[in-house]
């Protein structure tokens, strides 16, 4: 099953388009421009909600850790794009890490903790960087302030959903797999 995912994951890329869902930070402040930006598209929002859901799922430290990898890493992405730094494939990878964390949440996949990190940290990674590349002429600190804190309250939501499922695994898995159409959709809209 593994392997279905990881194909998966390799063919999305290849297909995906751009979504094109985000504020002008010019037009809207750099701290309402950072704390708009991960609401304004479906697929930073879906992303996002899905770490959280992922997270509650797994349980334990994976409540905290899996979140904090997707959030640090988001923060040296961001720093790339502002470097300059060239990293190919970006929003393919973005709508493949809607599909991908959504097939993590349907399927409840458990996988040890370092991996867990490793994985949203990879698609976290790309976010990031979207978000620096979008920066235009807003502040960095208080635009990446604004980003770091609604990724926080998405993940927050996400855990808070996976808590609420509780016991019911069919809701969490439900919401999975509404994240993969979710992403199915953008990819193919």
């Amino acid at each position: 099953m593994f392997k279905r995912i990881l194909i998966s994951l390799g063919i999305f890329p290849a297909t995906a388009v751009s979504a094109f869902a985000h504020l002008d930070p010019t037009e809207h402040g750099s701290l309402l421009a950072g704390l708009t930006h991960p609401l304004s598209g479906a697929d930073h929002l879906l992303a996002m909600v899905a770490v959280g859901l992922w997270a509650a799922q797994v349980g334990g430290k994976a409540r905290w850790v899996i979140p904090s990898a997707f959030v640090s890493v988001m923060a040296v992405g961001f720093a790339l794009a502002l470097a300059g730094a060239l990293l190919p494939f970006v929003e393919p990878a973005i709508l493949a890490s809607v599909v991908g964390l959504g097939l993590l949440v349907a399927l409840a996949v458990r996988l040890p903790l370092a991996s867990s990190a490793t994985i949203v940290g990879a698609f976290a990674l790309f976010h990031g960087y979207a978000h620096g590349g979008e920066l235009g002429t807003a502040a960095a600190a208080r635009f990446g302030t604004g980003f770091v804190i609604a990724t926080g309250i998405l993940h927050a939501v996400g855990i808070g959903l996976g808590a609420l499922a509780g016991r019911h695994q069919i809701i969490g898995r439900t919401l999975g797999a509404l994240t993969v159409m979710g992403g199915a959709y953008l990819i193919f809209a």
